[in-house]
């Protein structure tokens, strides 16, 4: 399975899909082989941590700008393509989105001004 052919099933759930994403992800790093010539993800490994960090600041002023214009399609577009490249960013911090959705369900029902006055400053 390539990044780009999907394999998902209408029973994946969304935690399912973010594993298989992170998954692939971890063989395009340069100590897995990935090769920037044929992919897009080694292609931002071989370039340094700044370049994901750009794209993450891109994607997000897309989706703000999406959202600014009220258009939902891209929207979802916008927020489709902030999510993965900070799955880029988990993934060559060696970390794994099961433990984002773990402190999200951690601060799950929490408020939001208590959960950030707990945060050590």
């Amino acid at each position: 399975m390539t990044a780009s052919t999907s394999t998902a099933s209408p029973t994946d759930t969304s935690d399912v899909i973010l594993a298989r994403i992170a998954d692939i992800l971890a063989t395009r790093l340069p100590a897995r082989g990935g090769d920037p010539a044929t992919s897009y993800v080694a292609k931002l490994f071989s370039k340094g941590p700044d370049a994901a960090l750009k794209k993450i600041g891109e994607e997000a002023t897309e989706l703000v700008m999406a959202v600014k214009d009220q258009q939902p399609e891209r929207i979802v577009a916008e927020t489709a393509d902030l999510w993965f490249h900070c799955l880029v960013v988990l993934t060559e911090h060696g970390l794994r989105p099961e433990q984002v959705l773990a402190e999200l369900a951690r601060r799950e029902g929490v408020s939001g001004l208590q959960e950030k006055a707990s945060r050590n400053p």
